[in-house]
């Protein structure tokens, strides 16, 4: 095997919103899709995968509203994972908001063990300040930013979700100005042009760009509307998609150090202090096969 460049180019790369399986799961193949995105992640570049695990991704409890006992089996699996990994991964805290007490339990355990950041689903909109302000005040006390699951412009009832869009958010980051608030996925899930106003006033809401879509503007817009300062390249469940989005970068106008801050430099400044200094120093294993 011979030293090539990665796919995604020499510069730091750092995927703020990635997911990984556990046995627990309906996926017969867990382990290798988990070894999968570690091989394909050091391929396209990634330097850090920040990751979490939800639940037991339906397979005892429904994937959005997980069980206290599937989630902190699947935390303990992620933490595990991040330890084990390390520096190449980072572990959120993933709770479920309709559990408040035991979302605030795992939080503070999941800081103990190395999390460094939150991640809510779908299990309760954003909007229901009654389970959501503690967990969002937990994240400004720590210092962590909270990664949300979000359906762009809801317009109707998703099953087995209670997606929220950016409008709702934007209602939960103005309560809570001290907390950094992860817009995920403006690439999947619904209308992406709707929520580049929604969020405009709020500095505390960075979105990524991760999702299955990848619609020729979208990335364009969002840099028109909050600027490369607000915007986070991510790959979610799809490193395809993922790269397809990190080659577009380069065509819509940004500058270099715009393109920077969307690939690594505004993951550092967001997460606490430190969290990526070994990752980004690290060598990455990347080799392409010699030719025959």
């Amino acid at each position: 095997m011979s030293a090539t460049l990665p796919l995604g180019g020499s510069d730091p790369l750092i995927d703020p919103h990635a997911h990984f399986h556990t046995p627990w799961t309906n996926r017969a193949d867990w382990a290798r899709y988990n070894a999968s995105r570690l091989d394909m992640g050091e391929r396209i570049g990634v330097r850090c995968h920040v990751a979490s695990i939800l639940g037991s991704w339906g397979h005892t409890s429904p994937t959005y509203f997980s069980s206290p006992d599937d989630q902190t089996r699947a935390n303990d699996f992620m933490f595990d994972l991040a330890e084990r990994e390390a520096p190449r991964v980072r572990a959120f805290v993933a709770v479920n908001p309709n559990f408040t007490a035991h979302a605030l339990a795992e939080i503070a355990r999941g800081m103990a063990r190395g999390a460094v950041g939150i991640k809510l689903a779908a299990g309760r909109r954003t909007t229901d300040f009654a389970r959501l302000d503690d967990i969002a005040a937990a994240a400004a006390q720590h210092g962590v930013p909270v990664l949300q699951h979000i359906w762009q412009h809801r317009r109707r009832e998703w099953p087995n979700q209670e997606a929220s869009d950016g409008v709702e958010l934007a209602q939960l980051a103005a309560r809570h100005p001290r907390t950094i608030f992860l817009l995920a996925h403006i690439g999947g899930g619904g209308d992406w042009a709707h929520t580049n106003p929604a969020v405009l006033e709020l500095p505390n809401i960075v979105m990524d760009l991760s999702g299955s879509g990848i619609d020729r503007g979208m990335i364009d817009e969002a840099l028109r509307w909050v600027g490369a300062q607000r915007l986070l390249w991510a790959c979610d469940l799809t490193l395809c998609t993922g790269l397809t989005k990190l080659r577009a970068l380069g065509h819509t106008g940004a500058s270099a150090e715009e393109i920077a801050d969307m690939r690594w430099r505004n993951a550092v400044r967001i997460f606490p202090p430190g969290t990526f200094d070994a990752a980004l120093a690290r060598p990455l294993a990347v080799t392409a096969p010699e030719a025959a």
